[in-house]
Parts: C-alpha cells; structure tokens; sequence
C-alpha cells in the first residue's frame, strides 16, 4: 500500500515540474505585430510584420556592409537578420528575460507537443554553423559576449565562426534552442502554429449565486486568502469572504458595515460614481489602496482638475455648450490613494480603512457626461497602474479626442504610483496630478504622444483583464456607438482605430469633426472578437459590452482558457477562443448558461424562460483560486462545475477541484513550486527516496 501511495506521490510531484507558458505574436519593443499595405522588399513578410518598411531597408543596409561571399550562407544570414520583422519577435529575441542579437535558432526536432508549425522542424542552428563555419561574415551578430554567451557581441575583428566559437556544440548552446508547448524558436521561415482544428464549445455555463447585493467592481484580495473586495457605484467597498464551491454557503459581507465610504466624496449617477479600485501589489504590507470615481465640482471643493477640453487640443470649452444640464467639464475623473495602515496590527488584517485621501494620483475635467470609462488596475508583470479612460462623451467624439496624442481621452493610460512628486515637478512636467511617468511608456518612441498615454483609439474601455497565465495578454472590451461592440488584446502604443473604425467597420460622424488631428489611424490594430447590436437585444435595439477573463480556474476544465464577456443589457455571455493556440486568432460564440439546483441563494428566472434573471450585466471579477465571478444587478453569480447544471464536460471526472490552502488561497503551494523551481527538483528527488523507501 505504501507503494502504491509513494508511486502517486511521485506522478503528482512529477507534474509540477512543468511550467505552463505560452506564445503569441508579439514585438521585440512589446507592440503588436502591424498589417501591411504591401509585402516588405527585402524580407519576407507579406501580410503581419513588427518592420515597416524604413526598418526593412535598414536590415538590407546591415545585410549588405556584411559582405559574405558564400551564397548559402547569405542566405541564411538574411533569415536571421529578417526574423526582427517576424511577429513572434519578441520571444524570437527574448530569452530568460535577456535580450539576444540573434533569435533563438532551432537546434532540434520541434517536440510533440509543441505549438509551432512541423515546418520548423530542422536543426536550423547545425544547418548555419555547416554553411557558414568558414565564411567571413563582417560585423557578425554571432560575436560572444564577454560572458561567452548569446548576449550584446564584443567588437571583433574576428569574421569567421570557427575563430569566434570552439565547435558547432558551444555555437548552438549559446544560439540554440528547441521549440516547446511553451516556447517558438526560429528555423530559417517566418513562425507559424499548428492549427489544431474549430474548438468545440463549452455545452454551457453552470452558474450559482452566493450574494444579492449589486456592484461594479472586484478585487480579489492580495494576501492570496479566499476574500475579495466588492464596490459600488455609489461609493463604498466591502470586504467579502468567498466559501468554497458547492459548500452550499453564500458571500459573506456585511453592507451595514464597508471597508471605506467614500460618498461623500463620488457623484453618483447613472453614468458617473466609484468605476474602479485597485490594491498596491504589496498591500498586505504597505496598506496602500486607490479609488476611480467621478466627483461634481459644484459640490465638492476637491474636484479642482485642468479641463481635458483645452488649447493643447484646439478645444474651447465655452463653445460646447451644456450636456444634460452639466457645463463642460463640471464633472471630472478623479483617482486618489487611502492607506488601511494604523486600522489593525498588519494591513492584511485591516477591515476598514480610513476615506481621508492620502495622495491626490489623478484629476481631470470631462467635456461631456458620458464614455469616461474609469477602470484601474495593476500590471501583474510591471507593478505600473493602468487607468482606462473613455472619449469623454458626445456622438461620434466630436473633437476626435481618441485619435489625439495630446488627449488623454480615448486612451489606456500607465502611470507610476510608487514615486511621490514635488508641486514644482508636477508643474513643470505639465502632469494631470501626482504620479510619475515609465520610462518604457511608448512616448519614449513617439514623441508626439503625451507620456502618459499606453495605448489609443478607444471609444469606452469596459472591463480589461490581464491573463493570469499569460500576463501579456492584456485584454479590453471597448463599448461600441450604433454597430459593433469589439474585445481588443492591448499592446504598447497600439491604436483601435476608433472613431475612424468602430470595431473592423469604417465609421460615418455625423457631422464634421473639431480637434486637431486627422481621424484616420496609422497601423490600426482591429477586434480580435465581438458582435453587432443586431445580433442581441433586438426589442431595446441596444447593446453595450462587458469585458471579462481568460478562464484559468480549475472548477470548469471545458471553459478553461476561454475568454468569457457578457452584454450589459442582452443578459447574454460569450466565450472566446484561441485556434490556433497561442496564435491571436480568435472566434467567439454564445454560450448557454443555467443556475444549478443547489445554488447557495435561489435564482430567479426570466419569464417564460429557464435562464437565470441576471439582470444588467455590470462587470466580471476572479478571485485568488481564479474563480470566474458575475457582477450584475440582480446579484453575483460564480462560474461552477458543469454537472450542477447537468453540462457534460468529459474533463471534468479527471481534473481535480481546487483546494484552499493553509492561509485559504488554492495556489499558494503552486505558486511556492513555480516562483521555486529549485524546490522542484527537491520535492522530486525526496519523492523519489519515498518510494524506494516504500518497497524495502
């Protein structure tokens, strides 16, 4: 029996071993791959490509001052040069974090279970070092670093690859590597995937419903436990407790007693109120939080902005007039900092906080009383603090503020809130309030653009999430105007074409437009998903998406990588899938949902119909396990396992739930075994002992 036991010991240790990551198209300086008008002259990429046709000419002009006499090897070498426009260059050129001159050159078969196309499946390093061992090659990207690795090349004389390298076995340790389920390298052609075939839906969405209460927002809490912090329009956020799936309890949250109110402070209405929250990565420690809210200048001192309707952008406020009674910018966006430090003995033990602001971080004038968006979160991989901002309002942005570099309308910003600023530096950097800039913001590239702007062309974010497996995967619903409601994957400087396009379509003002720039955008980047309002919601004729997640939890394995959004007003959700994976292509489609027999709280149904009453559809939420959550007016509703609603799922026999841990998150001991891989190797070789030990 001891054997036995050690022996699933070992197979489950043996699984952890392995890292799941993933490829997708990416630039080297983190941008999207652009669409090309025509094939590129001297590489060849003929449709995406992250060269335009400047950087093609330049790479010709290094290729050249090469002067390598062997045909073969020029060959070669050019493949090498080109794969920059490649648009898996930023994992071509990236690996362990560390920046290479050359991408990664396969060295070997392609593994079974490798995402990449079979038609790199050569040993393209062997295949350079045979051709070009004894070529003279000036200026060659193959130099060693001065640590004899892969790294920026020393200077050098030296041309040929014998005189650089000691064998063809030191040349492709440092050049080479092997594709992966994980990873692309780079066999002489452009990267492609497999194309593993239309994935099969989900047959539904099993829904139960742990509370009654309506919020906006939800943010799983950073000490890894099983609690999430819920907000609402109005203005008060709670700390929630979230009990195990299929326990048969409901959320615990007390509303007579929130974490903070901040009422006082926000303008409640029905387009304006708290839009966002966000928790400092390290708030366990440090006890820092932020509020987004919507605040009225004639009523409350605090609401002191500049007015984003400005001569910066050839706007005058006086001629715009009155929007719903509301002068031009009398209501602002506003994004200040609290402390829950000196509330209990740690910040991870706080439940409340103090509603005094600690740090104003942002305030800005809106121009009319609508699409202010107002979302704000953490970048997982960067710590920076992205705030989603809509066009500001009014049909068709009538001052193109979206296409305006020197408009923070329309735009996803990223902002540093870990450096406090002097009066005299927010003045002299012309700053919006008291946050500093990245310096990897793409301002550093384009110099047009205000510094704090990460991404442009957005009509109204709603709802962006990153992919907790794929960080990178920074994805955004943006709420369309008559025809298409669109889901976006964000990249750095990237530009969503709006209001030039809504969604993939060209779009029509309705009159001509003010503002100080063309509103037609260079190298736009299209949805990646969405739906036109005549395919929901016809009685309304209206349509408004809601962002969503990458589905990572364990309890719905069918759903599992799937993108799941809703429709604020259709009661409607979709999932979105990846085919090829990991190649950006996706397609979506509706997916049933139902309320399982045994939810916690009783949901209600819509008439003359087997559908849970969700009612508005407000926003999603995750939790620590990955839990997927439902924000809507009628309550919140958690994704569950399909059979409580009768679904098949064929994996869901085989796939373990989750389990909380010691201090209530599920993941706290992968996330030990990951971050460790050392451990790994530990965890291994004393599962190993055990078993050997089981048999004597």
């Amino acid at each position: 029996m001891g054997g036995v036991l050690a022996i699933g010991f070992l197979l489950c240790n043996l699984l952890l071993l392995f890292d799941t990551s993933f490829s997708h198209p990416l630039c080297i300086d983190s941008r999207a791959p652009s669409t090309l008008s025509s094939p590129l002259k001297f590489c060849s990429y003929n449709e995406t490509a992250c060269c335009n046709s400047t950087e093609d000419l330049q790479i010709q002009k290094q290729f050249q001052t090469m002067n390598i006499s062997n045909s073969g090897c020029a060959s070669l070498l050019k493949s090498v040069l080109c794969a920059r426009c490649d648009p898996f260059s930023g994992e071509l050129f990236t690996v362990d974090s560390v920046p290479r001159p050359v991408p990664l050159l396969c060295n070997s078969t392609v593994s079974a279970n490798s995402s990449q196309s079979i038609q790199e499946v050569n040993d393209f390093c062997s295949n350079i070092w045979d051709t070009c061992q004894n070529v003279s090659i000036l200026n060659s990207p193959f130099a060693p670093s001065l640590q004899g690795q892969a790294g920026v090349p020393v200077k050098s004389n030296v041309s040929e690859l014998t005189k650089l390298w000691q064998s063809k076995a030191d040349f492709c340790n440092a050049f080479g590597g092997a594709s992966s389920d994980g990873s692309v390298c780079f066999g002489g052609e452009p990267v492609t995937l497999n194309d593993s075939g239309t994935p099969i839906p989900p047959h539904g969405l099993c829904l139960e419903k742990i509370g009654n209460g309506s919020y906006l927002n939800m943010v799983a809490h950073p000490d890894g436990s099983n609690r999430a912090f819920f907000s609402s329009q109005q203005g008060k956020i709670w700390l929630a407790t979230i009990p195990e799936e299929g326990s048969g309890a409901a959320m615990e949250l007390d509303e007579s007693s929130p974490f903070v109110d901040l009422t006082d402070e926000v303008h409640f209405d029905t387009a304006f109120g708290m839009m966002g929250m966000a928790f400092h990565p390290n708030f366990a420690q440090n006890g820092r939080f932020f509020a987004s809210f919507n605040c009225d200048k004639v009523k409350w001192p605090g609401c002191t902005g500049r007015c984003s309707c400005n001569s910066d952008v050839n706007c005058d406020p006086s001629k715009i007039g009155s929007d719903n009674g509301a002068q031009p910018c009398q209501y602002q966006t506003v994004i200040a900092e609290y402390s829950a430090n000196g509330t209990a003995s740690q910040p991870s033990l706080a439940t409340s906080a103090k509603p005094s602001e600690v740090r104003r971080i942002f305030t800005m004038g809106l121009p009319f009383t609508a699409h202010h968006g107002g979302q704000i979160l953490f970048g997982p991989e960067d710590g920076y603090l992205y705030h989603m901002m809509g066009d500001g309002g009014g049909t068709g942005d009538p001052y193109n503020f979206s296409q305006n570099k020197k408009s923070l309308l329309g735009k996803i910003m990223r902002l540093d809130v870990d450096n406090v600023l002097s009066e005299a530096e927010i003045d002299k950097l012309v700053l919006w309030g008291n946050y500093s800039i990245p310096k990897d913001n793409p301002f550093s590239e384009d110099p047009e653009l205000r510094p704090e702007i990460w991404a442009l062309g957005l009509r109204n974010p709603w709802r962006c999430s990153f992919d907790s497996a794929r960080p990178s995967y920074f994805i955004c619903a943006d709420v369309g105007q008559d025809l298409h409601e669109e889901v976006d994957v964000i990249t750095k400087g990237g530009n969503y074409g709006w209001s030039f396009y809504e969604g993939p379509y060209v779009f029509t003002p309705p009159k001509s437009l003010g503002g100080n720039t063309s509103r037609k955008p260079t190298d736009p980047i299209f949805p990646i998903m969405g739906y036109n309002h005549s395919e929901v919601n016809k009685k309304e004729g209206s349509a408004s998406i809601t962002g969503g997640y990458i589905y990572r939890s364990e309890t719905d394995p069918c759903m599992f990588g799937r993108y799941l959004y809703g429709d604020l007003y259709a009661g409607a959700i979709w999932a979105g899938s990846e085919d090829p994976e990991n190649s950006g292509n996706f397609s979506s489609s509706k997916i049933p949902f139902s309320c399982g027999r045994d939810s916690p709280i009783a949901c209600s149904s819509v008439p003359d119909s087997s559908l849970p009453a969700l009612g508005y559809i407000f926003s999603f939420g995750e939790d620590n396990r990955k839990d997927i959550f439902i924000l809507a007016s009628s309550g919140v509703y958690r994704v569950v396992r399909p059979s409580r609603c009768n679904y098949t799922c064929s994996k869901e026999n085989v796939t373990a739930v989750a389990t909380p841990g010691p201090n209530g998150s599920p993941s706290s001991h992968a996330t030990w075994l990951s971050s460790n891989p050392s451990k790994n190797v530990v965890l291994l070789f004393s599962s190993l002992v055990l078993l050997l030990l089981s048999f004597v």
